[in-house]
Formats: C-alpha cells, structure tokens, sequence
C-alpha cells in the first residue's frame, strides 16, 4: 500500500466588488501578443456606429492565455452538451461577419492630462 496522499486543493476566496459584479457586454475582443504576453482588448461594435473604445484590457503570460483557451473549449463542450451546437452568424452565404473576429482596427491609446 502506498503512503502517497492526494494534494490537498487550495481554497480560493476571490471577491467581487459590486461594480466588477454587473459586468461588461462585448461582441469584439483584439488579441495581440508578444514573447511574453497576450493582450486581449474588449470592447462593443454597435450598428451604425463606427467609432467604439476598449471597455476592458486583460494582459496574461501564454501560459495563462493557453490555460484560458483550453477552460473556455471545456466550457463550451459542456455547454453545446446541455444545450446543443452553437451557430456561428456569418458563415459563408450569410451576410458580414460579426463578433470576436480580426477586425481592421486602430488602437489610440488616450493621454491623461
């Protein structure tokens, strides 16, 4: 018989403020990365508007964006599971795209005065 325990798992208490608890819609991230980060901006396209600001700038390690990506596909299996297939808009035939894409986009960044 081995004497190997389990590793006991670390509770994490995280806190939500009220203001973070609301949260914020978006339909458009831009990701962009270099050796030793991504950044993923989101933000909210709104028809007939052309103009749009980021809402919300997340920066993370590869490892962390990679750790991300592979809780976000776990979550959508579950998800289309219990729910069925997720139809993509804007497939072939269907009009423009729309949503988390690569869009042609200018960032400027806003100088504080």
């Amino acid at each position: 018989m081995s004497n190997q325990q389990k590793p006991q798992q670390q509770q994490i208490n995280i806190e939500l403020p009220p203001e973070q608890a609301e949260g914020t819609y978006s339909n458009l991230a831009i990701i962009t990365h270099s050796a030793a980060e991504f950044v993923i901006d989101f933000t909210r396209l709104l028809p007939g508007v052309p103009k749009t600001k980021v809402y919300s700038r997340i920066i993370m390690t590869p490892q962390h964006a990679k750790s991300l990506l592979m809780a976000l596909q776990d979550n959508i299996k579950k998800f289309e599971d219990q729910h069925g297939e997720i139809k993509m808009a804007g497939g072939p035939g269907q009009g423009k795209p729309f949503g988390f894409q690569q869009p042609q986009v200018q960032i400027s960044e806003k100088k504080e005065s």
